[in-house]
């Protein structure tokens, strides 16, 4: 065996999940995905998707990418930059920036790619990035790719992000980069406070609206639209995976960055663009978000019920106020366990581990989406109560 072979087998941490009956990763699923999937040929009730208004098969939805496959094909076959540019990208990005408060956006192939390409160039060596640090893996990428100095404050704590900004030169380029909603806490960014102190250190603001979109503001315009500080935020970002039920992302701000954003995020420009079908289910679940707004006030319904519901038997969720509701286990074969016996139970849940977090922090991450039942949510309430119980966690 070579060496990095050799080096790389030494990992069996899923090895050992595996033999204990207990890995919870890469569960083939066999339906579509909606409340309730089929997983080896057992049906489920889905309570781990991002797909907050519940999209994925929503008539027009389907019917807008198969009638853009039958005019555009199945891909680009180039980037952006070169000959993959079709007139839908550039219909979906005006309507987008309009949709968001921002003088133009750029679609990219991915949410991921958005954030590791924009946060990696949009800063020089001399400029500072402040990020909390529960954002995103992607966020976290595009630092590891910046030349810029990096400084880390506390999740969603204020004073941590001062000291911090007084650190920066005040001649120098600062952009404080958080989550709207927090993916894996369900919390949201204290988007107030932040822009106060951006404005008192003259410092710029990115929010990524991956899980604010869809579910918070006006027509689920995201967190920035509910905090009324969208003219204040510089760089609003977005993806498609989530409440869009496609594929891709973008990033949205006045005509100036996006100019230099175009030219200069690797990403976007190596990239291949994305698909004719996935551009235009994007566009389609633009429409009925803001032609539904019934839809999300069925799902902050549910939220509201759900969350009463975890307090009320005694579980650990945190902060949360939103779709997501973490319940922590803190342990991480504990967290594998339960996830299985879950499953065991009809109801899908996603476990959230060391690495991704500190052993001490290990959760499973329940979402909601707007086309749950309430029946479906009081059986997964029960099953988590009963199985929660067992373990003496609540």
């Amino acid at each position: 065996m070579n060496l990095l072979r050799e080096k790389l087998a030494k990992y069996d941490a899923p090895k050992k999940a595996k033999a204990a009956g207990i890995y919870p990763y890469f569960r083939e699923i066999e339906s579509d995905q909606d409340t309730e999937v089929i997983i080896s040929g057992k049906k489920v009730l889905m309570f781990g998707s991002n797909a907050y208004l519940g999209l994925t098969n929503h008539p027009k939805v389907k019917e807008a990418a198969i009638d853009a496959i039958n005019k555009y094909g199945t891909g680009c076959a180039g980037s952006r930059f070169l000959n993959g540019t079709l007139d839908i990208h550039v219909q979906l990005e005006k309507r987008l920036a309009e949709f968001v408060g921002k003088d133009e956006a750029i679609s990219f192939s991915t949410g991921f790619q958005v954030n590791s390409g924009c946060i990696a160039c949009v800063t020089g060596r001399e400029d500072y990035l402040i990020w909390d640090e529960l954002n995103h893996a992607s966020i976290i990428e595009g630092l590891r790719l910046s030349f810029s100095t990096k400084l880390k404050y506390r999740h969603n704590d204020m004073e941590s992000l001062e000291k911090q900004l007084q650190k920066c030169s005040p001649d120098k380029a600062k952009l404080i980069i958080t989550d709207g909603v927090f993916s894996m806490e369900g919390d949201i960014a204290n988007l107030p406070e932040i822009v106060r102190l951006a404005k008192k250190y003259d410092a710029s603001v990115m929010v990524d609206e991956a899980h604010g979109i869809g579910v918070f503001g006006n027509q689920g315009r995201g967190t920035c639209d509910h905090f009324g500080v969208t003219d204040d935020v510089d760089l609003i970002m977005g993806t498609f995976s989530k409440s869009f039920a496609s594929l891709g992302g973008f990033i949205a701000a006045d005509k100036d960055i996006i100019h230099y954003l175009r030219h200069h995020a690797r990403t976007y420009i190596f990239s291949a663009s994305c698909t004719p079908a996935s551009i235009a289910a994007a566009n389609a679940a633009l429409d009925i978000m803001l032609s539904d707004p019934d839809r999300a006030g069925h799902l902050w319904d549910l939220t509201h019920y759900a969350l009463e519901g975890f307090r009320r038997m005694g579980c650990e969720i945190g902060n949360t106020s939103t779709p997501i509701i973490p319940l922590f286990i803190r342990d991480n074969d504990l967290t594998f366990l339960i996830v299985r016996e879950l499953f065991d139970a009809g109801v899908f849940v996603n476990p959230v581990v060391s690495p991704a977090v500190a052993s001490r922090d290990t959760l499973i991450r329940f979402s909601l989406m707007a086309t749950h039942t309430r029946e479906q949510l009081d059986y997964a309430l029960e099953a988590i109560q009963k199985i929660f119980k067992m373990h003496h966690l609540i």
